[in-house]
């Protein structure tokens, strides 16, 4: 799985940003409608993976040319510093070791890097269309004022689970981050007005800090289409480093058939929460890739040593909002 901040814009995909600023384009103005399950085209499986493809090409090409342009770097900065460069910072050979072990340590701490929150919002059933009309306004409004220092990773509405329940994923740069995106935020002049007319709306708001896995990093902004799938185990105390291990594995394997989104490990709120999400073309195809995995090696040894560490899962279908960076 590439890494989420290495390109500026895929355009043929519709996708906004790659390199994942703070700050997320609107994709399209909210309508008065919300969306459903009933909008996602069946049969469009190949096309799923059509487009999932071009995502990784893309990718995997700007990390190339990123790479290059490093290499390129470090020739003219050898060329400027000469010998004394050499006698200062070691040789070329000696920079390289120091990088390999700078981005070593970089995985290992990759997890600190971002704080993600999840929101959910449980909304009135007679008031989805105008929480649609406002969130669908405020959230792409405040991820575009670069003040607020937030990216709205994405917004969705549950339609198999916990129905009428809105899920929205924001990502920090830190904790320093939230912080200064809360208080940015709730102290812009329209931000009483919108959260009066809220709380009007939703009969209860549930938040949780999370941090993501170090190697399963969260996708940069993407319009393949389909549905979505969030998965939420609640771990037995003390098993979250054995869950990562065993999903490293797990992550490798399921990704041969797979598309994932994003997984993260709950710091403040719901303790021993870890989330993951995942994209399908339709629930056919869910339910097909998922059967894949058996046949890949590593899944069924995953299954076997990660099942005894969960007390309780839940699964929830959901579908993209409008506004939706990933969708």
């Amino acid at each position: 799985m590439y890494s989420r901040r290495l390109v500026s814009r895929l355009s043929s995909l519709g996708t906004s940003n790659l390199t994942r600023p703070l700050s997320t384009s609107v994709v399209a103005a909210a309508p008065n409608r919300a969306p459903s399950l009933s909008d996602v085209e069946p049969n469009k499986g190949q096309l799923f993976d059509q487009k999932s493809q071009q995502f990784r090409d893309e990718l995997a090409a700007a990390q190339k040319k990123r790479e290059q342009d490093e290499t390129r770097e470090q020739i003219e900065d050898g060329k400027k510093g000469g010998r004394l460069s050499n006698l200062l910072y070691g040789t070329q050979e000696g920079r390289e070791m120091d990088k390999e072990i700078e981005r070593s340590f970089s995985q290992v701490l990759a997890r600190g890097k971002y704080v993600h929150s999840i929101v959910l919002h449980d909304v009135k059933p007679d008031k989805v269309d105008e929480y649609v009309e406002l969130v669908g306004t405020w959230y792409p409004r405040m991820a575009n004022m670069p003040e607020n220092k937030v990216h709205l990773v994405g917004s969705w509405r549950t339609e198999v689970g916990d129905c009428d329940t809105f899920v929205h994923i924001w990502e920090y740069q830190r904790y320093e981050g939230y912080h200064a995106s809360l208080h940015a935020i709730q102290h812009h002049p329209d931000f009483a007005e919108f959260d009066r007319k809220l709380k009007s709306l939703i009969n209860s708001k549930k938040t949780s800090l999370m941090q993501e896995f170090s190697f399963w990093p969260t996708t940069a902004p993407r319009k393949l289409g389909g549905v979505f799938e969030l998965r939420s185990y609640t771990l037995h105390p003390g098993n979250l480093l054995e869950w990562e291990t065993h999903w490293r594995t797990g992550l490798r394997a399921r990704k041969e058939v797979m598309e994932g989104v994003g997984a993260w490990f709950v710091q403040i709120g719901d303790l021993n929460t870890v989330h993951h999400l995942w994209q399908f073309a339709d629930l056919e195809e869910r339910r097909s890739r998922r059967e894949q995995s058996w046949s890949v090696s590593g899944w069924g040894e995953t299954v076997h040593k990660t099942v005894p560490l969960i007390q309780t899962m839940k699964s929830r279908i959901l579908v993209p909002m409008p506004w939706s960076p990933v969708a």
